[in-house]
């Protein structure tokens, strides 16, 4: 079965200001499981997204979330269907605000998480990075 492709673009749409062209997409899936793209701070729309948060980790990952929320729904799946959550944050700090964050959106769906410290995102007004993988379920 070949892997359905969701929401396919190129970087460049995105970072006009860099000398990017690679093409991607915000939904891989793979026969139920879903691997989807990294979500920051940024709403989702292919060439005029807005930052949410600037300088505040929690809202940015509130947004991440809701665009995981929006992404998932138009492939047909759902939160509940979440398997695995990576976090990367550029502070130490952050982790506290942002995983309640997620505790919140995720409350009693218990996926395995991995929480990353890193010294940087895309851009420097991201703080933190979601990203899921998923199995639709029945």
């Amino acid at each position: 079965m070949p892997h359905k492709r969701h929401g396919p673009h190129n970087v460049r749409d995105q970072h006009a200001e860099r000398n990017i062209q690679s093409d991607m997409c915000s939904v891989v899936d793979s026969g139920g499981r879903l691997f989807v793209r990294g979500q920051v701070g940024y709403t989702i729309h292919p060439t005029a997204r807005q930052l949410v948060g600037l300088g505040d980790p929690a809202s940015q990952a509130d947004q991440a979330m809701k665009n995981v929320a929006q992404l998932l729904a138009e492939v047909g799946a759902r939160l509940e269907d979440i398997c695995k959550v990576k976090v990367w944050v550029v502070d130490r700090a952050f982790l506290e605000p942002v995983m309640n964050v997620l505790a919140r959106h995720l409350k009693d769906i218990c996926p395995v998480y991995t929480e990353v410290i890193v010294d940087g995102l895309a851009r420097p007004e991201m703080l933190v990075e979601i990203d899921v993988e998923v199995v639709r379920s029945a």
